[in-house]
């Protein structure tokens, strides 16, 4: 773990382009934790969006074929979208039916061989702007893989707000 936390931090100490650091913030995912996915959704509900409704845009992925960057979630009031987005806190759903509560394209999760999912609010301004999502091959994740998921988060941060900045979702209320 060491030596690929300082490969990591050696690729991203000159890394301007917010989608090349997370290009290597994925390889640094995939030596850690193995086969698996890495999204990153941003936020884009506007205000005269109707109430209840979320909007989620999704702006890096490491699969374009299966889940292509550009690609858009129109997310109703469900525990997942509470925990995740409204309270801004970390969502670990490991099987199937775990899968399934929470997103409509199960299927095409599990035609992957994808089994389980950790979900990190990205947040600013007090609120989740975006999402760093791992999903894996494995049923359950261990207490470590949780913590460098979260750690990998926040070393994505400044570079997912960047792109969610260029994107043009809407800022944080101040």
């Amino acid at each position: 773990m060491l030596a690929q936390s300082q490969r990591l931090c050696d690729a991203l100490h000159r890394c301007e382009d917010p989608a090349a650091a997370l290009a290597h913030i994925d390889a640094a995912r995939r030596a850690l934790l193995g086969p698996g996915l890495l999204t990153v959704n941003v936020d884009a509900t506007r205000p005269q969006d109707p109430p209840g409704e979320l909007h989620l845009l999704r702006a890096w992925t490491s699969d374009p074929q299966a889940y292509p960057v550009g690609g858009r979630k129109r997310k109703l009031r469900t525990p997942w979208t509470e925990q995740l987005l409204v309270h801004g806190e970390l969502f670990v759903g490991e099987g199937e039916a775990a899968l399934a509560a929470a997103f409509d394209d199960v299927a095409l999760i599990t035609s992957l061989g994808l089994r389980s999912v950790i979900n990190a609010p990205v947040l600013s301004g007090g609120r989740t702007r975006a999402t760093f999502n791992v999903l894996g091959t494995r049923p359950q994740w261990q207490a470590h893989e949780i913590a460098a998921v979260r750690l990998l988060a926040l070393v994505a941060r400044p570079f997912i707000l960047q792109l969610a900045t260029a994107l043009g979702t809407p800022e944080p209320d101040a």
